[in-house]
C-alpha cells in the first residue's frame, strides 16, 4: 500500500508562511514564525547547530514529521531559496524532487540528500516520489505555490500547522486560491504547547 502525501508548515494567525519576497527570508518575520522549532534538540542535531536543545512534546512533533519522511517534493522558488542558505549537508538526507522548467542533473549532498529536477509537472514528481518512497509517506515540503497545486489537485491525504502566535500582514498566504468546492478537511489532532499549536486535517474530497 503506498504511503500518505502529506505537508507540515508553520503558518502566522493571519495565515501567512513566508514572506513575499525571497529576499526576507531569513528575516526577523520568518525567524519569529520559525522561533518555536530552533531551541528543540532535532532541530538543532539535523541543521548541526550544535549540542543540546529542549526535548517535549514540540521537539516529538518535529521528529515524527521528518521520520515518516521518505521522499520530499519542492517547488523552484523554494529550491532556490535554500540552495543558497542550506548547509552543505541539507536537512532533507531524503531524495527531493523539484518541480521547475529548469533542466539539471541530479545534484548529490552529503548525508544522504540527492536533488532531482523534474520538469513536466506536479503529477510526474509525485509518480518520480512515490516510486523512490515505496509504502512510506511522501512530503510536499513547499513552498506555498507548489502545496497549493497539490492540495488542489487532490493529491494531499493529510496536513500539520504549526500556528505560531506572530502576524505578517502580508506574504505569501498558505490557503489563497484554495479551491474550496473540491477541497474538505477532517479534523484529526489539535495540540497546544507553550509556543505553537499543532493542527493537523485529513484531506478529503467535497
Amino acid at each position: 500500500m503506498a504511503g500518505k502525501v502529506f505537508f507540515s508548515v508553520s503558518m502566522s494567525l493571519d495565515g501567512f508562511i513566508a514572506p513575499e519576497s525571497l529576499s526576507e527570508l531569513m528575516g526577523q518575520q520568518w525567524m519569529e514564525l520559525q522561533a518555536w522549532m530552533f531551541p528543540l534538540r532535532f532541530i538543532r542535531e539535523n541543521l548541526s547547530l550544535g549540542e543540546g536543545g529542549e526535548e517535549g512534546r514540540d521537539n516529538d512533533i518535529a521528529r515524527e514529521a521528518f521520520d515518516r519522511t521518505s521522499v520530499n517534493i519542492m517547488g523552484k522558488r523554494m529550491f532556490d531559496a535554500g540552495e543558497q542558505m542550506w548547509p552543505e549537508n541539507a536537512p532533507f538526507h531524503t531524495p527531493v524532487f523539484v518541480v521547475t522548467h529548469e533542466k539539471r542533473d541530479p545534484w548529490e549532498r552529503p548525508g544522504g540528500t540527492t536533488f532531482h529536477f523534474v520538469n513536466d509537472g506536479i503529477e510526474s514528481a509525485l509518480e518520480q516520489a512515490r516510486e523512490a518512497a515505496g509504502d512510506r509517506d511522501v512530503r510536499i515540503a513547499g513552498g506555498g505555490a507548489t502545496i497549493l497545486e497539490y492540495l488542489n489537485a487532490g493529491l494531499v491525504d493529510e496536513f500539520t500547522i504549526a500556528l505560531s502566535p506572530v502576524l505578517f500582514g502580508s506574504g505569501i498566504r498558505l490557503f489563497e486560491g484554495v479551491d474550496a468546492a473540491r477541497v474538505a478537511l477532517e479534523p484529526l489532532r489539535a495540540e497546544p504547547t507553550d509556543r505553537v499549536t499543532h493542527l493537523s486535517y485529513a484531506v478529503r474530497k467535497r
